[in-house]
């Protein structure tokens, strides 16, 4: 999941410079990028265990021999973590960064760059995992928290007291206040996320440790053989054993898409020093202590858990949990933000929680759609066995997105020859398909909420993409050149008024409607001008001294460019302050800003069918002004509409 919770020491001077690795922090500065990582990156994989190993045993249950059936899904998911995690992403995928950032939208952004033009099919990849992500997005924070809540099942003495509803209202009010709180912004408790964490990871090791020695045959599990085994003697069912394999490596895509944020070698060294151990270590302990005590397979996490070590290790699982479900709110926010910036959804308010901490923003729309959601799953599936069902085909979508977009930046950018090609991505992509199909047939038992879900977005970014595509046809079809324009102009010269009119237009190479209806109304012009566009660079962040871009057309209209990355939320008072640097004198006293805004008409006859007119018109009506999300001082703003049918 990709996070913007950036608020660890030495963090920032890492952000957009690629693989940091922590160069530059020192030692020090290394390990607090890999700890903060740990409470970010690792969060829902560390959660894992409360329901993977308990899931894939259930549907074991066939199986005659005990020892056969354990040693093959420990074996199924040491080799899930090995193959899916380690090889694919800390390996491989966290080398194709886009300029040190990585996740779908990022790669995506990466390969179109890659093809050297505008693919359908890359874009359609690209919002299928973005869409996919937003559906884990809902789904974890419910299954994280409700795994946790749930040992209190088992809870010495007071067990029998927490029913099925009294522990799913217990999750209720915790993923509540979690949601409740984002407003406030958690960068003052965010240091402590990866501590915690860290220490949760060496709890799950210590667990595995005090019962591996239960029985000692679990240590085949390393030997594949044993998952091959298992797998070929459940037949069909070893499909649907699969489906809850996966479940151990929920999370993975976070090691890619937070890669920005940290950089590739302390995620790196936290995986392999830390987090990897800590899980092989505890699904060991699990599989020791099933085949010591066959009836643990039940609850094999919580089960192994000693009495005397019960409460601390619930308020650890529960802290786990929350953190967990922090990242991927944060990941959505983050991912919402590159989404508008891309022009895929759009314009949403996007606050700041941090006056010093870039990366902590809060987006109210995306957290009241989250919360909506999480409270649905909780009071539909009420325990983490049924969310299981819908867990799974979310992340094994949005990473068979990450493959299938990884091909253009393989054979493109990196020139790989088709054998190389094909020797790497044909093994992992066969992979991919064959945990996908495995999590299609949970698709009646719930895994339909998040395909649904996807389908919803999709169709949402697909509609509001082509809808902009035709509405900005339309507009430039009936548009002037602006050198045309202001030809004209200077034959025939309006009125002309003290001060400076900054039109704001997508286009720069013709005349702005604001302008057009100005001087078709006021019948006036002002004494200095400037046509300033926002762009989206195709890479995260811009560098200062790129972002502005100025065309003298006459001596006194000025044509300003502004860029920005993907994950930046454009400011145009800081960008016109930058703008006075390089000789563009105004007084923002005497200035004003000209918008056009534009009044959607759908139309049967032409565009795009009439359901999706009336779609692109609501997401129009519901996006955030201009003048907030670009952040002009709405005093100086004059509006001026306009009429246009799609």
């Amino acid at each position: 999941m990709a996070s913007n919770e950036v608020a660890k020491p030495g963090q920032e001077a890492s952000q957009g410079h690629g693989d940091s690795g922590g160069h530059g922090h020192g030692k020090a500065g290394f390990f607090m990028l890999a700890l903060g990582s740990v409470g970010v990156v690792f969060g829902d994989i560390g959660t894992s265990p409360f329901y993977a190993m308990r899931e894939a045993l259930h549907h074991a249950k066939g199986s005659g021999n005990l020892e056969v059936a354990v040693l093959g899904v420990v074996s199924l998911v040491l080799w899930a973590l090995f193959l899916i995690v380690t090889l694919k992403y800390v390996v491989f995928l966290m080398r194709a960064d886009n300029k040190g950032e990585g996740g779908t939208l990022a790669l995506m952004a990466l390969a179109q760059r890659a093809v050297g033009k505008k693919s359908n099919w890359i874009f359609l990849c690209g919002v299928m995992g973005a869409a996919f992500f937003y559906g884990d997005g809902i789904i974890t924070p419910a299954i994280s928290v409700l795994g946790a809540i749930e040992g209190l099942k088992i809870a010495p003495g007071v067990g029998d007291f927490f029913k099925p509803n009294i522990i799913v209202a217990i999750s209720a009010v915790i993923l509540i206040g979690l949601f409740l709180v984002q407003s406030k912004g958690t960068h003052r408790i965010a240091v402590w996320f990866g501590p915690i964490t860290a220490i949760w990871f060496l709890t799950l090791a210590a667990l595995g440790i005090y019962h591996i020695a239960d029985d000692p045959r679990i240590w085949g599990a390393f030997n594949p053989y044993y998952g091959v085994r298992f797998l070929l003697e459940n037949g069909l069912v070893a499909f649907v054993i699969l489906g809850s394999i996966f479940l151990a490596v929920t999370g993975a895509e976070a090691l890619y898409a937070d890669m920005g944020h940290f950089g590739k070698n302390p995620i790196r060294a936290a995986w392999f020093v830390l987090v990897f151990p800590c899980l092989a270590l505890n699904y060991l302990g699990q599989g020791a202590f099933v085949l010591a005590n066959p009836a643990a397979k039940a609850d094999p996490f919580w089960m192994m858990v000693p009495e005397f070590a019960f409460w601390p290790v619930m308020g650890l699982a529960t802290a786990a949990a929350v953190i967990a479900s922090q990242a991927v709110i944060t990941g959505a926010f983050s991912m919402t933000q590159q989404a508008v910036q891309l022009g895929l959804i759009p314009r949403m308010e996007i606050k700041r929680t941090s006056e010093t901490q870039a990366g902590q923003i809060y987006v109210p729309q995306v957290n009241t759609f989250l919360l909506i959601g999480v409270l649905i799953l909780l009071f539909t599936f009420q325990t983490s066995s049924n969310l299981t069902s819908a867990y799974g085909i979310a992340i094994t979508g949005a990473m068979f997105m990450d493959t299938l977009l990884a091909v253009p930046v393989v054979t493109r950018l990196w020139k790989w020859n088709v054998f190389q090609a094909g020797l790497l991505l044909i093994p992992i992509a066969m992979l991919d398909i064959v945990f996908l199909g495995s999590q299609a047939l949970k698709i009646p038992n719930g895994a339909w909420m998040p395909l649904v879900l996807g389908a919803v977005i999709v169709i949402m970014m697909w509609t509001w993409q082509e809808g902009s595509r035709i509405l900005t046809e339309k507009t430039r079809r009936d548009a002037i050149p602006l050198r045309d324009l202001l030809k004209t102009l200077m034959a025939h010269p309006p009125h002309r008024v003290a001060g400076t009119a900054i039109f704001l237009t997508s286009d720069p190479h013709f005349a702005p409607v604001a302008l057009m209806h100005n001087l078709k109304h006021n019948k006036v012009l002002h004494e200095k001008i400037a046509i300033l566009t926002v762009r989206t660079a195709e890479t995260p962040r811009v560098n200062d001294s790129d972002r502005i871009e100025i065309e003298e057309i006459t001596p006194d209209v000025k044509q300003v460019i502004v860029k920005y990355g993907f994950m930046e939320s454009p400011n145009i008072p800081k960008a016109l302050t930058m703008c006075r640097k390089q000789g563009l004198k105004f007084d923002i006293m005497s200035t004003s800003f000209f918008l056009g805004h534009r009044t959607i008409v759908a139309s049967a006859t032409s565009g795009m069918p009439l359901w999706q007119d009336q779609l692109y018109i609501f997401l129009s009506k519901n996006a955030t002004n201009a003048t907030d999300f670009f952040h002009i001082p709405s005093g100086r703003v004059v509006e001026l509409g306009t009429q246009v049918v799609v």
